[in-house]
C-alpha cells in the first residue's frame, strides 16, 4: 500500500511540474504580446492602417510606414525557401538512401557545423566575400544579358553592388538549408526498410521508391521542416542586416538595398529618441509576430490535411 501511495504521489508532483512548465510558457507568450500591443499603440493609433500600407520610414520627419519592412521580410524568405528547400530534399535523399558510408558521415557532419555557425558571421562572409562575388559575377552577367527582357528583367536591373534582396535571401538559404536537411534524413531515416524492400520487390526501381514510396511516407515531416525553415528565415536579423542594404522603400529589382522588420528594428532600436519612434520599431515587431503566427496557422492546416 505504501509502494502504491508513493508512485501515486510521484505522478502527482511529475503532472504538477509538467502543467506549471506548460502554463509558464503560456504566461511569457502572453507578456510578450501584450508587452508588444502596449508599446506599439501609439503607432497604430497615430497612423492607423497607413503604418501596414505606407512604404515611407522617416525619423526625422516622424513618418513609419511598414511596408517596406513587410515587403523585404517576405520576398527575401521566399527566395530562402525557393533556394533552400529543393537543395535540403536532395541533400536529405542522398544522405539518407544514396551515398556510400564514407561520405555519408561527413557530409552529415558537415551539415550539422553549418547550422551551429552564429548568424552574425554568415553576415560578415555575406557581406565582406560573397556579396563582391556576387557582384563582379551573377549581377554584372545578369544585368546584361537578363536585364532586358520582357516581365523578369525588372527582377535583375539595377548597379551591381553585391547587397540587396536576392543576397539577402541566398545568405538566408544557405542558413536554413542544415534545418530542412537535418530533419528530412532523420524523417527518412525513419522509415521501416520493409517498405523498401516491398517496393523493390514488386519491380519498383529506386527512382520510384524515392519518389512514389519514401518522399510520400514523409511529406508531413517535410512541410514542417520547411515551416520551421521559413520560420527562421523570417526573424533572422544580423546576417539579413549585414547583407540586405538597409534601405526602406520598395523597389521591383532584387539587386537594390531594401530591408526587413528583424533588421530594421536592430538597426534603428539604440537610436531611437522619441516616443513615436519607438512606438513604431514596437509595431514592427508585432507586425512579425502576426505574419509568424500566420505562417505557423498555414502550417497547421497543410499538416492537418495530409494526416
Amino acid at each position: 500500500m505504501s509502494n502504491t501511495t508513493n508512485m501515486n504521489r510521484g505522478d502527482n508532483i511529475f503532472n504538477s511540474i509538467s502543467l506549471i512548465s506548460a502554463l509558464i510558457v503560456l504566461v511569457l507568450l502572453a507578456g510578450l504580446i501584450i508587452s508588444l500591443i502596449s508599446g506599439s499603440q501609439l503607432a497604430f493609433s497615430t497612423f492607423g492602417f497607413n503604418f501596414i500600407v505606407n512604404d515611407k520610414w522617416d525619423p526625422i520627419k516622424g513618418i513609419f510606414g511598414a511596408a517596406a519592412s513587410i515587403y523585404g521580410t517576405l520576398v527575401s524568405s521566399l527566395i530562402a525557401c525557393l533556394i533552400a528547400v529543393p537543395l535540403s530534399l536532395g541533400i536529405a535523399v542522398f544522405l539518407s538512401e544514396l551515398a556510400p558510408q564514407w561520405i555519408r558521415t561527413p557530409v552529415a557532419k558537415a551539415i550539422e557545423l553549418l547550422a551551429a555557425i552564429p548568424s552574425i558571421i554568415f553576415g560578415m562572409w555575406g557581406l565582406f566575400v560573397f556579396g563582391p562575388w556576387f557582384s563582379d559575377n551573377f549581377q554584372v552577367w545578369s544585368s546584361e544579358h537578363l536585364g532586358d527582357l520582357p516581365v523578369i528583367g525588372a527582377l535583375f536591373s539595377g548597379p551591381p553592388i553585391g547587397v540587396g534582396l536576392l543576397s539577402a535571401g541566398i545568405i538566408l538559404s544557405f542558413m536554413i538549408l542544415p534545418i530542412i536537411t537535418s530533419l528530412t534524413k532523420e524523417a527518412l531515416a525513419s522509415i521501416p526498410n520493409v517498405l523498401r524492400e516491398t517496393a523493390y520487390g514488386i519491380g519498383a526501381n529506386q527512382y520510384e521508391v524515392i519518389t512514389k514510396v519514401l518522399l510520400p511516407s514523409v511529406k508531413r515531416a517535410v512541410v514542417s521542416a520547411c515551416i520551421l525553415g521559413l520560420g527562421r528565415a523570417l526573424g533572422e536579423t544580423m546576417a539579413v542586416t549585414f547583407v540586405i542594404g538597409g534601405a526602406n522603400r520598395i523597389q521591383a529589382s532584387l539587386f537594390m538595398p531594401a530591408t526587413s522588420i528583424a533588421s530594421t528594428i536592430a538597426q534603428q532600436f539604440n537610436e531611437a529618441t522619441n516616443s513615436i519612434h519607438i512606438s513604431s520599431l514596437l509595431g514592427l515587431g508585432v507586425l512579425l509576430f502576426v505574419i509568424t503566427f500566420i505562417v505557423m496557422l498555414i502550417a497547421n492546416r497543410l499538416v492537418g490535411d495530409k494526416k
